[in-house]
């Protein structure tokens, strides 16, 4: 395995196998995720665009078998295309968390603030190892997480936070929109 061997070989061809694992790693990534979460109509979809360009890597792969920067650009772009995915996940935050809120505070604004701010909130109260506690209950959407963690934090400094992932949610209290009636209209009774 010599640089010579490198400099005579399709770089090209190099290039296209480590973007084409990058893809199709990314891709399967992605895929993984919507199964963990449930979509399972979607992931399919992924799966098959995954499968598509894996086969056009290999292809290339198999046309050069006798250089062994194939083998390397092909595992190089397998490792990339991992990270590359996780680097992904967060920014397109599929699905909905659950987050946990325990305090020892008597607190009355956290709730209040997370209803303002569109989400619902189930307040309980228990017993923890240094008395009473207060636990507060919200799901969210995933990329309303950090904008969560953030009024915690201002509110609750010292709270204790656990956070995840929720496969599948029924009814409850979900804002789709910011107008009187989705804020409000779940809480007027309907007469019969």
């Amino acid at each position: 395995m010599d640089i010579q061997g490198l400099l005579q070989s399709d770089i090209y061809g190099m290039l296209f196998i480590f973007l084409a694992r990058i893809i199709d790693v990314s891709i399967g990534t992605i895929r993984i995720i919507l199964i963990s979460r449930g979509y399972r109509y979607l992931a399919p979809f992924f799966g098959f665009f995954e499968v598509l360009v894996w086969i056009i890597a290999i292809t290339h792969v198999m046309k050069n078998l006798n250089n062994t920067w194939s083998y390397l650009v092909y595992a190089g772009g397998f490792a990339a295309g991992n990270y590359i995915g996780m680097l992904l996940e967060p920014v397109i935050a599929i699905g909905y968390q659950s987050i946990r809120i325990i305090t020892s505070e008597k607190i009355v604004s956290l709730p209040l603030i997370l209803r303002n701010q569109g989400y619902g909130a189930t307040v309980v109260r228990g017993w923890g190892a240094r008395g009473e506690v207060t636990i507060i209950f919200t799901v969210v959407p995933r990329r309303r997480v950090n904008s969560i963690l953030e009024l915690v934090s201002l509110f609750e400094p010292n709270a204790f936070v656990t956070i995840e992932d929720v496969k599948k949610r029924y009814a409850g209290f979900f804002v789709k929109g910011r107008n009187f009636y989705e804020l409000f209209g779940r809480n007027i009774a309907k007469k019969k």
